[in-house]
């Protein structure tokens, strides 16, 4: 990440560079020279969920938006700075950060024959915050084609795009206990850690991700920018909500935990309202990887271009 901190600084110096030396040969519009690199700083605010074993909606688990439960909708912000190159391509940095959240129990209305009936009855319910650093690409296809030597007519005010890049976010699953908020990762809840579950490895609180989405740009004027975008990250950890596999034998936490830890571990690793899954039985579903996303109103300030003079 600190690499990309440093081609991000440099990007920003050859901006400050560019603008001084070619803005003077072609017109952006009438009030704005054309400047083939210039620099996008802004501020954003939305809506954050997530796709995790815990929640959903009735029938059995599905992929995306068929799973989706709004009502775990939580807000984020963030900020960000970008690089635009000719008005079409951009690299950009941005710190995102919010709240996930699921529960079990809003599947409490569903039919006791449906098949959800069971994630009700396991019980699970988890939060997160959510911190995320990343560095996007971003392609504006219809500005992509531009000559501003040529052009006849002003760019287009709105304008679709596409991102995708790599970022590193930090998450810490907890459930609430008794009115108090408890840690689950240190409470190896699915035996991971344990020499009886080798293949069950610690998972850790912070992690690469890889952010894809789409948006639209739309300008106010040649230096304000409002966007919608929605923001998928494709994860590599089924624990984001501390939950994955199959329930596992209780009695081993006393051979790991004392204290506090092992009353807390004892308690969260099995919560089912009626104890219908014992030891070795089906918790989680470990084929499908989690994952977060997030829909953004942004605004931002375009800095670079150099106002015609007038005469």
């Amino acid at each position: 990440m600190k690499k990309s901190v440093y081609l991000l600084s440099l990007c920003i110096l050859l901006a400050m560079y560019s603008t001084t030396s070619f803005a003077q040969y072609y017109y952006y519009n009438d009030n704005y020279y054309y400047s083939p690199i210039l620099v996008e700083a802004g501020v954003s605010a939305g809506a954050m969920n997530s796709l995790t074993d815990i929640g959903g909606n009735k029938g059995i688990g599905k992929r995306f938006v068929k799973d989706l439960n709004l009502g775990s909708t939580n807000f984020c912000g963030g900020i960000f700075i970008s690089v635009i190159y000719k008005d079409a391509v951009a690299l950009r940095l941005e710190g995102s950060f919010g709240k996930v959240s699921a529960n079990d129990n809003v599947l409490s209305k569903v039919n006791p024959l449906d098949i959800a009936s069971t994630r009700y009855n396991r019980n699970l319910s988890f939060r997160s915050s959510i911190s995320e650093f990343s560095l996007t690409a971003e392609i504006q296809p219809l500005r992509i084609f531009i000559n501003y030597e040529k052009r006849e007519t002003d760019p287009p005010k709105l304008s679709p795009y596409l991102l995708a890049g790599i970022g590193y976010y930090t998450f810490k699953p907890q459930t609430n206990l008794n009115g108090k908020w408890v840690d689950l990762q240190p409470l190896s809840t699915e035996g991971q850690g344990f020499a009886e579950y080798p293949e069950r490895k610690i998972y850790k609180l912070s992690q690469m991700n890889f952010p894809v989405g789409a948006g639209l740009k739309y300008e106010l004027n040649s230096l304000l920018n409002i966007r919608a975008e929605f923001v998928y990250r494709v994860l590599s950890t089924d624990y984001l909500d501390d939950l994955s596999t199959t329930y596992i034998d209780p009695l081993l936490y006393s051979s790991y935990f004392t204290g506090a830890r092992l009353s807390n571990a004892l308690l969260l690793n099995d919560r089912q309202i009626s104890k219908v899954t014992g030891p070795g039985g089906k918790r989680g579903n470990p084929t499908q990887k989690d994952a977060f996303f997030s829909f953004n109103l942004k605004l931002s300030y375009t800095l670079g271009r150099q106002k015609v003079k007038k005469v």
